[in-house]
């Protein structure tokens, strides 16, 4: 299966969760080594098997989110900015975004933000705007 008919499409998805995911973690203005890590094992766990898109370098696209993760963290982005990203990319391909994939994405999410002692005010705003943005379709 695969998530569209592009490959650039799928590929970019998962660039997109990977902003989303970084702007949870970095919602207190800084990502623990914990958050880092559940992430890496969920991803691993969860994500590739997903569907069966690979990048140009035929690695699993969903080690996109860790990538684009890493590099957002390295740059020091801005949590609101990467979540906007988010949500335009959401915006502008709602086809992607099955019942499967939300329930994933947010239960994700939902991980990171606990990982580190439980979640804190910043991540639970981000959780409840992914949540409303999920229901609104």
């Amino acid at each position: 299966m695969a998530l569209s008919n592009s490959p650039e499409i799928s590929n970019t998805f998962y660039q997109k969760v990977g902003c989303l995911f970084y702007a949870i973690a970095m919602a207190d203005r800084t990502v623990h080594v914990k958050e880092l890590d559940t992430l890496k094992k969920i991803v691993r766990e969860k994500w590739l098997s997903l569907d069966e898109t690979e990048d140009e370098f035929g690695t699993d696209s969903a080690f996109q989110i860790e990538i684009v993760f890493d590099w957002l963290l390295k740059y020091e982005k801005e949590s609101r900015d990467c979540f906007d990203e988010f949500v335009d990319f959401y915006h502008e391909h709602p086809s992607i975004f099955t019942k499967k994939v939300k329930a994933l994405i947010y239960d994700t999410a939902n991980a990171i933000a606990g990982a580190f002692s439980g979640k804190n005010k910043s991540e639970l705003m981000l959780l409840g705007k992914l949540e409303l943005l999920f229901k609104k379709d």
